[in-house]
Formats: structure tokens, C-alpha cells, sequence
């Protein structure tokens, strides 16, 4: 037995975000979706959220435009604004521990995730930071990250696996996934892994040092 948190980041995508809802309802799986707060100035993605809000999912901050990594942001402001005009648009879809997911590039964890002034806004914001420990690459292999992200989960005792509900083709194979991995012995959860949590409703849980640039 082994746990599976699903996380989707970057949409939410017409045509890609409701085939991942139709799959996570047949089998009464729960998930989170991370949002890119640009996507939510168009009404048939905000209605996306609103259906996966309604359905049960949780919902997250992915930073306004997801265009540069925090920690490698030098303008002034600039990671507050990406961080907070984000969860304004949210506004009651937000889930109460106001989860918020660095872009990192690429699925690396480092410094690059989050600058002093991030850190700051999440802190003093009482945001709840949202890693990962699995990052199959979906996005980059649409049609082979189903064997990599079932070999991942089945080494961990609980991953919490990040997929892009993204036009690339990939969420094609996410019933194959699904399939093979409750198979294989899967339990399917909502909440995330506590080492995937640096930040939890404002407080720092472990050593930021590695997450923040600039921060020894």
C-alpha cells in the first residue's frame, strides 16, 4: 500500500480540465489544482474552477503569469504582486489554508522557488507553501510519463505527483494511470505529504534555506 496525492498545475484548460474532472468523479478521487491567476480574466476557465471548487477539489495559487521563478525575480513588488493579485482573482475558491505553489522551473526544487520577499508575503499572508517529490514530466513526454510516475509512486510510501492539465496530450493516459496505479495498491488522498509542506498557514516548518534565495 502505498498513498498518492494528484496536484494539477497551469490551468485551467477548456478541452483538457473537464476530461481530468469526468476521470477524478468516476472514481471519486479528490485532487489539487494550482492556477495560474492569469487564466481566471477568462470566464470559461474561471467556470473550470468553479467546477472543480464545487466538486470538491482544492484550489491553489500558482502565481499570476507563472513566467519566472520567484527566487530569481529582482523588481520590487514583483513577487508580491504575482503572489497576491493571484488570490484575489481566487477570491472564495481558495481553499482556507490559502495554498500557494512556487513555479519552479521545470519541477526543480532550489532557491530559484521563492526570493525574501516571497517569503515574506506567504509568511505574513498565513499562506500554506505546497512542494512535491514527484514530477513525472508530463509536459515534456506526453505520451511516456505514465510508466515513470507509476515506478516514482511505487518507490515512495506517499507522493504527491504534480500533472499539467495542459492541450499537450498527456492527460490522455491519465485513466491508464489511475488504473494501474489503485492495481498496484494505491490509495488515493487529498492531503499532502508534511515534507511537501515547507509553509503551513504562515508558520515555517522546516528549514527555509533551501527554498529561498538569499536565505543561509
Amino acid at each position: 500500500m502505498f498513498r498518492i496525492t494528484l496536484s494539477f498545475d497551469n490551468g485551467p484548460e477548456p478541452g483538457v480540465t473537464p476530461q481530468v474532472l469526468d476521470q477524478l468523479e468516476a472514481r471519486g478521487i479528490k485532487a489539487a489544482f494550482f492556477v495560474v491567476g492569469e487564466n481566471l480574466a477568462d470566464r470559461a476557465r474561471m467556470r473550470l474552477a468553479e467546477r472543480a471548487h464545487a466538486e470538491g477539489h482544492w484550489i491553489g495559487n500558482h502565481t499570476l503569469t507563472h513566467s519566472v521563478p520567484l527566487g530569481l525575480r529582482r523588481d520590487r513588488g514583483g513577487a508580491t504582486f504575482e503572489i497576491c493579485r493571484t488570490q484575489r482573482a481566487l477570491g472564495g475558491l481558495a481553499h482556507p489554508d490559502r495554498l500557494f505553489r512556487p513555479f519552479g522551473g521545470g519541477g526543480q526544487l532550489g532557491k530559484l522557488l521563492l526570493n525574501q520577499e516571497a517569503l515574506n508575503c506567504l509568511t505574513d499572508g498565513g499562506y500554506t507553501c505546497v512542494l512535491w517529490n514527484c514530477v513525472p514530466r508530463d509536459w515534456e513526454q506526453p505520451d511516456a510519463w505514465v510508466d515513470r510516475a507509476l515506478a516514482e509512486c511505487q518507490s515512495c510510501p506517499w507522493s504527491l505527483v504534480v500533472l499539467h492539465d495542459l492541450p499537450t496530450g498527456a492527460m490522455r493516459h491519465l485513466p491508464r494511470f489511475l488504473e494501474e496505479a489503485s492495481q498496484a495498491g494505491a490509495e488515493f488522498v487529498q492531503e499532502f505529504p508534511p515534507e511537501c509542506l515547507p509553509i503551513r498557514r504562515g508558520t515555517p516548518a522546516m528549514l527555509l534555506s533551501d527554498y529561498v534565495q538569499g536565505l543561509d
